[in-house]
């Protein structure tokens, strides 16, 4: 009998850091219970004790939690708005963008930002900064290995440019990779980078609930610069932006109003 989810939440705040109180409530907890009896814990206390003492059951909760799910180019779209659109205009107030991707999982996201730079700059001019809360997604993101499907919306010079076959996978290559810094970097709690021209911030914000959202939009906006950009997901337009002090550029596209 999976009871007393509300002290639950506090022992995974103090053991990860992740305020679960922050997430809609249902769909996170539908997600916990499911995993936890997949594991064949009959409540909280018992798979709260688990995860302490296991660090396999504790990174798969980690990762379970974090809802990885990424590739390249999602919403091909939108990156062709970014590219035609947005990033011409933010390179003529800035010849070298400090661009943020934040939430961003298997680094799937950066490594598309830094292959759509190449369109407007040498590769030794580019420099990401990538932060997810999951050590293990950023670390896969690092080895930077994928799966065919997930290269399907990539322009193909990029492919043939910058992947190499690897087994079933591809391989993205280093010089790739050199233009990307990781960090772990908990959007709830830890403080965000400033000065940045671009934040991109894509198919997360759907599980915080509203109080959450409100607080990292106000964050997000402290995080630009006065013509910087948020970038958000396809499902995640949002709805009255002056709340938060931003204005649309495009569907999609924020800045400081």
């Amino acid at each position: 009998m999976l009871v007393d989810y509300e002290g639950f939440k506090l022992k995974v705040l103090k053991l990860t850091g992740i305020d679960l109180s922050s997430y809609k409530e249902r769909q996170m907890r539908r997600r916990i219970d499911s995993l936890i009896r997949r594991n064949n814990y009959d409540d909280y206390d018992e798979y709260h004790k688990a995860l302490v003492q296991n660090p396999k059951l504790y990174d798969e909760f980690i990762n379970y939690l974090t809802i990885n799910v990424s590739e390249f180019y999602r919403n091909p779209m939108q990156w062709e708005m970014l590219e035609k659109e947005i990033m011409p205009a933010l390179l003529k107030a800035n010849k070298k963008p400090r661009i943020w991707s934040a939430a961003c999982s298997t680094g799937e996201e950066p490594y598309s930002l830094v292959m759509m730079m190449t369109r407007f700059m040498d590769l030794s001019n580019i420099k990401i900064l990538a932060t997810d809360i999951d050590d293990g997604a950023v670390n896969k993101a690092k080895k930077g290995i994928y799966v065919p499907k997930s290269l399907v919306n990539l322009p193909k010079e990029f492919i043939s440019n910058y992947f190499e076959k690897s087994g079933e996978n591809y391989k993205i290559s280093d010089k790739i990779k050199s233009s990307v810094e990781f960090r772990r970097h908990n959007l709830l709690s830890d403080k965000y980078p400033d000065g940045c021209d671009l934040i991109v911030c894509r198919n997360v914000m759907i599980y915080f609930t509203e109080e959450a959202k409100s607080e990292m939009y106000h964050k997000f906006r402290e995080a630009l610069t006065d013509q910087g950009v948020l970038f958000v997901g396809s499902t995640e337009q949002i709805i009255l932006p002056l709340r938060y002090k931003l204005e649309p550029v495009k569907t999609f596209f924020y800045r400081k109003a």
